[in-house]
Formats: C-alpha cells, sequence, structure tokens
C-alpha cells in the first residue's frame, strides 16, 4: 500500500524529506518491544513543531488515513503499531525542554523528551522526575499509555504527575487542557482524558509535569525468601504498616537465574524483593530497621544493602534489564507479556495462582512487579511459529485478567492495551466501554487517530 497520491504531495509540502515511504522506515514502525507485530505503515513523519502535527492531521482527516503516534517504540502491547496501514508519526524529533520552573516544581517539554533526558536536564535544580517504568520511554508515549513503574508506590503515575497538555485533534485543532495551578475545578478533566487515551483522541505536543525534590537520603537492597507466598505476604504486610517504600519489587526464582546470567550476580535462585527507601538520614534509617523486622517475620535472608549510587544505580539496571534477561532463558523465543493489578489484600492469592498456571502450561514465564501497588508482570517466553505456546501464553494471560477483575482489579496496572488486551475491555468496563466509544467517536469521527485500539469498533 501507499499514501494517496494527493495525500503525500501535500504531506512533503509540510515535511519536505521529513516524509519517508522506505521500507526500512516503515518497517521499523510495525516492530514492537514485545509479542505484537503489524503490516508496516505506508509512510513515516517526523514533525518538529505542533503546528506541523496540526496541518499533518489536518490533512490526513480530509482524506481519512489514519495516523499512529510513535514514540521511542517501547510499549509492550502493540499500541503504535498499524493495523490498517497509515502514516506513522514519529515524534522523537519533538525532543525540547521548553521550560523548567523549579520554584513550582514543574517542567513543560515536547514529548520526544525521554525521562531520562528529562532528569539530566534538571540535576542542577535538585528535582527529578520521578515516573520511572524501567525503559528509557518518551514521556509523550509514557502520558499516552499512563505509565507507571518502579516508583508508583510513593509518587504515583503519570495521571497523578502530568497536570497540563497541549494535544492536537483529529481535524488539527490545539487545544490545551490544564493549568499550572495546583488545583482546578473549572470543568471537565480532559488532561485525565488524555492521558491514557493511547493516541486515539489527539496527538500530545507539550505536557507540563510535576517535579520531586531529590531526597537527601536514599537506601535500597535486595533480600531473598524461601517461598513466593512469603515474599508476596512480606509486600502486603509492609504496605499495611504504612512504611513509606520509595520502590518495592518483587521477582521470583526463574527472574533471579535471569539476572544471575544475564549481568553475572550471583542471587540466590529463590524469590526476591528489591526495596527503597528516601527520605532524611533519619527516617530512612528508621524505615529500613522497620522493614527489616517485617521480613524476617516472613523468613528473609541475605540482605544485601546497596550502599553508594554506583551500588544502587546496578541494582536497578538489574531490574530494568529483566525484559532482555529473561528472554535469555530460552534464546530465539519471543516474549508474551502480561501484566494486572488488584487490590493488595488479594494479591497473595493472585501471584500464586498465575504462578500454578503458567507451570500447568508448562511455559517458562518468570513472574516481576511493582508489587507495592498490587501490580505485577510475567513474562511468558514462546516460540512464535508454535501455535501451540502462543495459545497457552494467551490463556495463561486471560486467566489472570479475569482473576483480577473477580476481585476489583484491573486487566492492566501499566502496559495498556494496545492490541493485547482490547478484547477484554467489555468485560472490564461493561456499558462504559460503548461510552469510551462515543467519545472517540465525538472527538475523531473519520475514526483515524490510532484506529482498531482500545475502544469498540464502528458499527
Amino acid at each position: 500500500m501507499s499514501l494517496p497520491a494527493e495525500t503525500a504531495q501535500r504531506l512533503r509540502a509540510v515535511l519536505g524529506p521529513r516524509l519517508s515511504e522506505t521500507a526500512a522506515d516503515r518497517d521499523h514502525h510495525a516492530q514492537s518491544e514485545a509479542f505484537h507485530r503489524s503490516p508496516p505503515p505506508d509512510a513515516v513523519a517526523w514533525p518538529e513543531t505542533a503546528e506541523e502535527v496540526s496541518r499533518i492531521l489536518g490533512i490526513c482527516n480530509e482524506a481519512g488515513v489514519p495516523v499512529i503516534a510513535w514514540g521511542t517504540g517501547t510499549s509492550l502491547e502493540g499500541h503504535a503499531l498499524p493495523l490498517s496501514g497509515g502514516l506513522s508519526l514519529d515524534l522523537l524529533r519533538m525532543d525540547r525542554v521548553v521550560e523548567v520552573r523549579a520554584e513550582d516544581m514543574q517542567a513543560s517539554v515536547q514529548p520526544g523528551v525521554t525521562r531520562e533526558a528529562l532528569n539530566t536536564e534538571l540535576r542542577a535544580t535538585g528535582l527529578f522526575f520521578p515516573v520511572d517504568p524501567g525503559a528509557n520511554a518518551s514521556l509523550g508515549g509514557m502520558a499516552a499509555t499512563r505509565a507507571s513503574g518502579t516508583t508508583a508506590v510513593r509518587y504515583g503515575t503519570m495521571r497523578e504527575n502530568v497536570i497540563a497538555l497541549q494535544v492536537v485533534l483529529a481535524d488539527g485543532r490545539i487545544i490545551r487542557t490544564g493549568t499550572r495551578a495546583a488545583k482546578s475545578s473549572a470543568g471537565y478533566d480532559l488532561t485525565g482524558l488524555f492521558v491514557g487515551s493511547e493516541g486515539t483522541l489527539g496527538v500530545i505536543t507539550e505536557l507540563t509535569l510535576r517535579l520531586q525534590g531529590q531526597p537527601e537520603e536514599v537506601a535500597a537492597a535486595v533480600c531473598a525468601f524461601d517461598s513466593l507466598d512469603h515474599a508476596v505476604e512480606c509486600v502486603s504486610a509492609t504496605i499495611q504498616s504504612g512504611i513509606p517504600m520509595a520502590r518495592i519489587e518483587f521477582v521470583d526464582a526463574a527472574s533471579a537465574r535471569a539476572f544471575n546470567l544475564h549481568s553475572g550476580s550471583s542471587l540466590p535462585e529463590k524469590p526476591h524483593l528489591m526495596i527503597e527507601f528516601h527520605g532524611s538520614p533519619a527516617a530512612v534509617r528508621e524505615d529500613a530497621a522497620r522493614f527489616g523486622e517485617i521480613a524476617a517475620e516472613f523468613g528473609a535472608e541475605g540482605f544485601d544493602w546497596a550502599t553508594t549510587a554506583e551500588d544502587r544505580a546496578r541494582l536497578w539496571r538489574m531490574r530494568h534489564g529483566a525484559y532482555h534477561a529473561c528472554l535469555a532463558l530460552r534464546p530465539g523465543a519471543s516474549g508474551l507479556i502480561t501484566d494486572v493489578c488488584v487490590p493488595m489484600s488479594h494479591l497473595p492469592a493472585a501471584v500464586h495462582a498465575a504462578a500454578e498456571d503458567i507451570a500447568a502450561e508448562g511455559l517458562i514465564g518468570p513472574i516481576l512487579g511493582h508489587v507495592g501497588d498490587g501490580n505485577f508482570h510475567s513474562l511468558l517466553l514462546v516460540d512464535p511459529a508454535n501455535p501451540d505456546e502462543v495459545g497457552a501464553a494467551k490463556r495463561i494471560a486471560t486467566r489472570m485478567a479475569e482473576r483480577a477483575l473477580a476481585v476489583g482489579g484491573t486487566i492492566s496496572g501499566e502496559h495498556g492495551i494496545g492490541t493485547g488486551k482490547r478484547g477484554l475491555m467489555g468485560a472490564q468496563h461493561g456499558e462504559g466501554w460503548a461510552l469510551m466509544g462515543q467519545i472517540k467517536a465525538a472527538l475523531d469521527p473519520r475514526n483515524i487517530l490510532n484506529p482498531g485500539k482500545l475502544v469498540p469498533d464502528r458499527n
């Protein structure tokens, strides 16, 4: 397929050489970090300003050409795949930190700025942006998928940390949502509407973000447990005790083995918790001691404290590298990654049931996650050419989601819906899913923005 000739000509008038129809560029934008794939888009565009995005969307809307926003391509559920061809809108050239307002603890950025680039920019201010999904994702993509990560238990997700947006609508209109004020009761929360909309309602072209002060003291550690149940029960007890954790991560025995093979660590091949505390020196010492007491009640052993910034960075690099480390447990396999989030009281049972499902299906499927807020993941390793294995992995993912819904949880705590979980949206939202479709139809009547994602098909 290719763009209609007139549409391509009009887009080239806006973009010049920043519009590509080469096979290499198109194929790159049909790949996913995980299991999902699609046919390539018809073309790829690299805009540099909101005004260019506006002109591009106006042209594509008139021609009925699908537009799929693209960031760093690190999403895990196929969010940015061009299911119906069209134009892949690569936003990585929109990578400017527009303004840092240190006195307000805010920053405004273009969508192609990555979280690591922003924090590098903030080093001299004593501030940082806390949302850390592991991958060096673009902030626009993180907002579009309502990302979170290892620090969400203390600092929240993108929902809490995006306070205003500039968005280009399907017809090319540019709007601003939210304000710089600490709060507002002036009408609908349009910012909240676009955060998590996965590119189906508009294209984010600027974000205003909430920043945090760098903690005076940081302490991190890793400890092992004899059983998966004891490790997860320790998490629940810690949260219920009110200890203000900055991070509390769970990895199972298979994940620990993967870390050892991939990064040369020497973790016992048992379930582990990775923890971090932020605050004043006295508060950090007190919180660490209280956690140690709770962990000891659940049989924790081998506390390994990361006492320097380098040791802490090494610990979290190991955790953030879990995807590639776990892939090495089965060379040549692809990863079908799934996540769910449940109320904390149901976390131990949910993790235990997922582990039993994986064992019963005979797959390798490490379990890990940001369990401080009830969110955990499984990386199911399959041969993509083997339909039996793919089917088994999808059954496991579906049962995990169904059990989460049964106890008041959600089919995804942070990965989002994309192509992988769209079929489960009706089960979670009921008639609310149809309402989402009506909102989509109102804002994007020609259905050009990331079609085939998130909302029901139109009749």
